[in-house]
């Protein structure tokens, strides 16, 4: 995967927290990004113990939309405690976004996490990949624009890939061979909200049918366990709360950005 993450990223990542990890997700992630994509970043940040068990609280997720150099900034991160839950889950986005290459921060506690990732995908992970594709189908319906049927065709593939292998991969131009991928990826880079070609709509539909089929057979034969390995979740609750107090050790003078090793 080629993308040009911008050498400002990293700055515009910031937080006004210690950063576990901020990555590169959506379009640039998935493959596709087009000449007026937004840039969207995803982290993860530690509150301080006493943002945390006191009256108040900090924030649980932070959310910031700017502009930057012309490219719409769009920067989304949860606390590490939120975060962590939302891995146990069948969360497929969570897992995308801690488990992208294009990383822009990263940290000790980082690369614990994508440690531990393995053991907490399991079969059901599918029923998110479902769901979004049914969710983007129904909008490529309502809208007929070339974006949603690029998310329906990437979640599917995802999904059968990850059910198939226990491997993420996000970027469609890898995981398909579909014969008209690369055409349409070419039209979106073009346009965020390009129009679709109307010879494909038939041929994109039925293969939209099919790659469901084959992702629900996947799920049902799949090797992945239906539950997270106890031991992975166990250590995932035990590098939170390393990582809690660790941070709270930290002088409040000084803790701007760092990022603790647990």
């Amino acid at each position: 995967m080629t993308v040009d993450v911008p050498a400002w990223a990293a700055e515009a990542a910031a937080l006004p927290y210690p950063t576990v990890f901020a990555t590169v997700s959506g379009a640039h992630l998935y493959g596709f990004a087009s000449v007026d994509s937004d840039l969207d970043l995803r982290a993860s940040h530690i509150l301080p113990a006493a943002e945390v068990v006191g009256l108040r609280t900090g924030p649980e997720t932070i959310s910031t939309d700017t502009w930057r150099d012309g490219v719409e900034l769009d920067v989304v991160s949860h606390d590490l405690l939120k975060f962590a839950r939302m891995l146990t889950s069948r969360n497929g986005y969570v897992l995308e976004q801690l488990l992208s290459p294009l990383v822009v921060t990263t940290s000790p506690v980082h690369r614990e996490l994508v440690a531990l990732a393995p053991g907490l995908i399991t079969s059901h992970h599918a029923h998110h990949y479902l769901g979004f594709a049914a969710t983007q189908e129904r909008l490529f319906a309502k809208t007929g624009e070339l974006k949603p049927a690029l998310y329906t065709l990437r979640v599917l593939h995802t999904g059968i890939h990850l059910m198939r292998t226990g491997e993420v991969v996000a970027d469609l131009g890898l995981l398909s061979s579909l014969r008209y991928v690369p055409t349409l990826i070419d039209l979106k880079r073009s346009a965020e909200h390009g129009a679709f070609p109307d010879s494909l709509r038939s041929t994109v539909l039925q293969d939209i049918e099919r790659l469901r089929t084959e992702l629900e057979s996947a799920r049902d034969t799949s090797a992945l366990p239906a539950h997270a390995d106890p031991a992975a979740v166990e250590a995932l609750h035990e590098l939170v709360v390393r990582t809690r107090l660790v941070e709270n050790e930290v002088p409040a003078s000084s803790q701007g950005h760092q990022t603790p090793s647990p």
